[in-house]
């Protein structure tokens, strides 16, 4: 099976070494550096409807690489789109979700598909849209935040509360669930206020036993902070 290993700390780069025959998926451009021993070519993962459900969803590219090692072993250099720290997970007796950005690459017997949320996770969460990434298969995943991550394990009786712009993947068992605020007592104008002034907007809460694993930055507040620094063109 390939293995994968994250070499340095600020903005590492995801080193992955094939031997003869084996291949690796991974997000369009993503590939930095690669040996002469490996190809590379632009396939569609799970079919063209899974394709067109996480290119349309989930904003993924329709082709994703897949690397091969034909002629002999290989080594190649793989790095996210956004800046940030990555993360290797182990998928077979566990399996995962994934939010929006989050896929960066995959043993070839892992496969990530679209799958459906309920009516109110997928108009409020930021997670993912109607649709989320779903693993399947065993073998390793990686997984990118912007910023720094960390996994936090979710126990029963417990209740974890993470705004959605945090949240990358998480446990496939976890049940959870959105909402306005981080008061509920405070009923739905109050959640809406609370939301409001506090600036926090939704929060998933998880339940149950698992695994989430989680970022220090929001891409979707870092977008509109940045756009509101940049002076339109007159």
């Amino acid at each position: 099976m390939p293995t994968f290993s994250i070499i340095g700390e600020d903005d590492p780069f995801l080193h992955a070494s094939l031997a003869q025959g084996e291949s690796i998926w991974c997000e369009s451009d993503a590939m930095v550096m690669m040996e002469a021993n490996l190809d590379l070519t632009g396939r569609m993962q799970g079919g063209v409807m899974q394709s067109l459900f996480r290119r349309l969803t989930n904003g993924e590219s329709f082709f994703q690489q897949c690397i091969k090692a034909e002629r002999g072993p290989g080594d190649c250099l793989l790095s996210p789109t956004l800046p940030g720290a990555v993360q290797i997970l182990d998928v077979g007796a566990r399996q995962y979700c994934l939010a929006d950005g989050a896929y960066v690459a995959a043993s070839s017997d892992v496969q990530v598909t679209a799958k459906m949320q309920s009516i109110g996770n997928a108009l409020f969460a930021g997670s993912g849209g109607f649709f989320i990434g779903e693993t399947s298969g065993k073998g390793q995943l990686v997984v990118s935040g912007f910023g720094s991550v960390f996994t936090l394990d979710v126990v029963p009786g417990k209740e974890i509360v993470i705004d959605n712009g945090h949240v990358v993947a998480w446990d496939r068992t976890l049940q959870y669930r959105i909402s306005a605020s981080t008061n509920q007592n405070a009923g739905m104008l109050g959640n809406l206020m609370n939301s409001v002034t506090s600036g926090e907007g939704m929060v998933l809460r998880f339940s149950g036993q698992g695994k989430v694993v989680v970022c220090s930055r929001n891409r979707g507040s870092f977008v509109t902070w940045l756009a509101s620094k940049i002076s339109p063109r007159s």
